[in-house]
C-alpha cells in the first residue's frame, strides 16, 4: 500500500517532549503574535514539490490555537549542518527575537561524512542551545531523518551514533528532542511502512522525505508542541 494511502501514526504516547516549553507556553497565554524560528538544512528549507514542515506546522498551530498570529520562519538552507547553520544564529534566528527555534540538526554529517567531524557538530549544538537559552528563548532539537541515505550500510551505525550525541546535548541542558529519526524507523520496523515509502518520488540519492513523511512528521512535532504546553 503506498504511504500516501495509510494513516499518520505519530505515536505521541512514545515520542513526547519531556521538557517544558516556558517561553511559548507564557506567549501563548500573554500575546497574540508569537513568532516561531525553523532553521536547519533542507528537510527545513523544502525540497522539490514538498511542502516543508515550517509550512506545515505554521498552519496546524494557527489552526488550533485560532485566536493568535503564529507565524514559523523558515530559514532552512540545503546542504547546511550545526557548524555552518550556527554562523547565521545571528541574523537568522537571534534577530528575530522568537518564542520558540526548531533546529534540525545531524543529517548532512553522516550523509556527506568526509565532510564533517562529528566532534565539531556536537561543539556548535552545545554553543548554539547555550546562546539561545542565555535569550530565554524555547528550543527543540530536530534529529535525522531515517532514510537510505543515512542508514545503508555503515551509516546506520553513524547515523545511531551521532543521534544519540544529540540526545545527550539537548538532554544536558533540559531542552527537547524531537526525536525524528526513531520514529521513522518505528514506521518501518513496527507500522509495516517500506523505507522506501519514506523518501520523495524520483529522489535518486534517497535522502529527502516523501510528502507522507513530512506531513506526518509535521504533525507528530505539533502534537509534542501541543502535549507539553497543554499538560
Amino acid at each position: 500500500m503506498p504511504a500516501a494511502q495509510k494513516t499518520c501514526d505519530t505515536h505521541s504516547d512514545l515520542f513526547n517532549f519531556v521538557h517544558e516549553l516556558p517561553r511559548f507556553a507564557e506567549s501563548l497565554k500573554k500575546q497574540r503574535k508569537i513568532k516561531v524560528v525553523a532553521i536547519g538544512s533542507s528537510s527545513t528549507a523544502g525540497e522539490s514539490d514538498v511542502v516543508p514542515y515550517p509550512e506545515r506546522l505554521a498552519m496546524l498551530l494557527r489552526e488550533h490555537y485560532r485566536d493568535h498570529m503564529i507565524d514559523v520562519l523558515n530559514h532552512g538552507i540545503g546542504g547546511q549542518e550545526a557548524t555552518t547553520e550556527l554562523l547565521r544564529f545571528e541574523p537568522d534566528v537571534l534577530a528575530e527575537a522568537p518564542a520558540l527555534v526548531i533546529w534540525q540538526v545531524g543529517t548532512n554529517a553522516v550523509f556527506r561524512k568526509d565532510e564533517f567531524d562529528f566532534g565539531e557538530v556536537i561543539a556548535a549544538i552545545k554553543m548554539g542551545l547555550n546562546r539561545l537559552l542565555e535569550r530565554s528563548i524555547d528550543v527543540v532539537v530536530m534529529d535525522s531523518q531515517y532514510v537510505p541515505a543515512v542508514v545503508n550500510g555503515e551509516k546506520l551505525k553513524l547515523s545511531e551514533e551521532l543521534v544519540g550525541k544529540i540526545g545527550q546535548a539537548a538532554n544536558a541542558v533540559r531542552v527537547n528532542v524531537f526525536r525524528r529519526f526513531e520514529l521513522m524507523r518505528h514506521w518501518v520496523t513496527q507500522d509495516g511502512l517500506s523505507i522506501g515509502e519514506l523518501v520523495r518520488e524520483g529522489d535518486e540519492k534517497m535522502l529527502h522525505m516523501s510528502d507522507w513523511a513530512t506531513n506526518c512528521v509535521s504533525r507528530a512535532l505539533f502534537e509534542s508542541i501541543r502535549g507539553r504546553v497543554e499538560a
